[in-house]
């Protein structure tokens, strides 16, 4: 099964069910595909079929000068789903995406940090080939991000406490509810102390580049999920695939957003740290060897979505985080 394929089988899906959970079939499924596990895909998704609800309908369309009022209303779903589709239609695909990134970019925290994964697995797609099933995927991650749009409590201007971004995540304050849901747990950043401090700089030398210092988030989260995933791994998932999202993007954006892109990644990366990180790590087992191969076969084994999407992001890495990944998606 090809990824565009599975594009238009979802194509009248839409980005939620249940007034909240993500729609991740695209996403693992445009996973699965590019490791090699195509002849399970169509198996899979007849798996997820009864998660999968109609693509909502609009309430009012949404003009090209008027876009502020409805961005992170989700009842406006249906007409940003329409309105990326037309704009899409008009101009190339790279164009719509430059428009729209640092608008969008603010609200990273969109769906629990779903908004930006989605278009990030589209543009690796679309990085391979432009089709009319990726352009339409675009538009589906782009307009749930849009419909969903949500900031983080503003970040403060530092000293930051650690320099590299193991030690970083680790200097994340928890913030002090973690009883309640995504939306919830992020709302109470701007109250939590030391919270500013700590997203405030980006970790990691300032000579080093932009994408550099990306990776070296997407690992040290990708690392941290194997002592810390244990409270809750399917939401510290995200701390590291939001951010490699934001990785996958960077060859189709000027230079002039690559800086405010790693600020916005980092942003997330800690604010999932904040909302979902035990008060206590747990100590990995005895390292086990393990190929890109087993892997990803073992997340797709399980089934999960997130498994099979922080696979994906690991493989990005490899080898330097394949043993912790192992233990990782063994607790889905």
């Amino acid at each position: 099964m090809s990824v565009d394929e599975v594009y238009e089988r979802l194509r009248h899906t839409g980005p939620e069910r249940d007034g909240w959970l993500s729609n991740h079939a695209p996403m693992a499924a445009e996973a699965l595909i590019r490791h090699g596990q195509e002849a399970i895909v169509h198996r899979w998704l007849d798996g997820y079929a009864d998660r999968l609800e109609a693509r909502p309908r609009g309430i009012s369309p949404i003009l090209p000068a008027q876009w502020r009022e409805p961005l992170g209303d989700p009842t406006r779903t249906g007409d940003w789903l329409t309105y990326f589709d037309r704009e899409l239609a008009l101009a190339p695909w790279p164009d719509v995406l430059v428009t729209w990134w640092p608008r969008l970019l603010p609200g990273i925290a969109a769906g629990a940090t779903h908004g930006v994964i989605r278009v990030g697995h589209a543009v690796r797609s679309l990085l391979d080939a432009t089709t009319p099933a990726r352009v339409g995927e675009l538009a589906q991650g782009l307009a749930y991000w849009a419909g969903r749009w949500q900031p983080l409590a503003p970040p403060g201007a530092g000293p930051y406490p650690a320099t590299d971004p193991r030690s970083a995540l680790d200097a994340v304050p928890r913030v002090p509810d973690q009883r309640s849901g995504a939306r919830e747990r992020l709302a109470q950043l701007a109250r939590t102390p030391g919270w500013a401090a700590a997203s405030g700089n980006v970790p990691g030398p300032d000579t080093a580049s932009v994408r550099a210092r990306l990776e070296a988030i997407v690992e040290a989260a990708t690392l941290r999920h194997g002592t810390h995933g244990h409270a809750s791994p399917i939401m510290l998932v995200h701390a590291a695939t939001a951010p490699n999202a934001v990785l996958r993007v960077l060859p189709v954006l000027p230079s002039r957003l690559w800086p405010p892109s790693l600020e916005a990644a980092w942003t997330a990366t800690a604010a999932i740290t904040a909302a979902y990180s035990p008060a206590e790590p747990r100590p990995l087992p005895a390292p086990s060897t393990v190929t890109p191969g087993e892997l990803i076969e073992l997340a797709a084994r399980s089934g999960d979505e997130h498994a099979i999407k922080f696979a994906d992001t690991a493989l990005d890495l490899h080898p330097r985080v394949l043993a912790s990944a192992r233990h990782s998606v063994g607790m889905f």
